[in-house]
């Protein structure tokens, strides 16, 4: 297996409340990527892997909604860890929040 060395790793971390769509809430490099993986795993949140992604979140300011143009992509992967968890939430307003997310954008209090 081939891991990146912890000075070369990136990892972002989405807040996600279904009342408007994910933000970014911490984001890093190398030793801050590695806290933030360790400190998710200490908490049971699903740590997805997908170097691509991340290193397009990566672009954003911290607490900045994802662009529309992640919907889906962030849709799959929140689909997928609430697909773990025993205490399921009721997924079917999920698209649709993310699609009505983006009317409020400029109202958000984070």
């Amino acid at each position: 297996m081939n891991e990146e060395k912890p000075q070369n790793r990136s990892a972002v971390a989405l807040t996600y409340n279904q009342q408007q769509a994910p933000y970014l809430s911490a984001k890093g490099q190398g030793l801050v990527a590695e806290e933030i993986i360790r400190v998710a795993a200490e908490h049971g949140i699903l740590i997805h892997e997908d170097p691509a992604l991340v290193d397009t979140l990566s672009m954003l300011q911290l607490g900045q909604e994802i662009p529309e143009s992640l919907y889906k992509a962030i849709a799959e992967v929140i689909a997928f860890a609430y697909s773990l968890r025993e205490d399921k939430p009721d997924l079917g307003s999920l698209s649709d929040t993310l699609a009505n997310s983006g009317q409020d954008s400029n109202d958000s209090n984070r």
